[in-house]
């Protein structure tokens, strides 16, 4: 199993979002881009087999990649 990545995480909204990565605006709110809750249950899944462990309230309280991401570096590769 390779670590997350910022640039894994950054894919796998993009994604869910139906976005190119380069579009996703890194400090974006993301539920107001369309991120639903299904969904980021989905990512929270995704980053889990990865290694990361992310609770939903942590994420859902403040739903930009900028404060997700230290959320899940610890797991994570730097």
């Amino acid at each position: 199993m390779e670590p997350l990545t910022y640039a894994d995480v950054r894919a796998d909204i993009a994604e869910a979002l139906y976005l190119e990565p380069h579009e996703l605006n890194d400090a974006e709110d993301l539920f107001a881009a369309g991120l639903d809750s299904v969904r980021l249950i989905g990512l929270i899944e995704r980053w889990k087999s990865r290694g990361a462990a992310p609770a939903f309230a942590d994420l859902a309280e403040q739903p930009t990649l900028t404060a997700w991401w230290p959320l899940l570096a610890p797991r994570a590769a730097p």
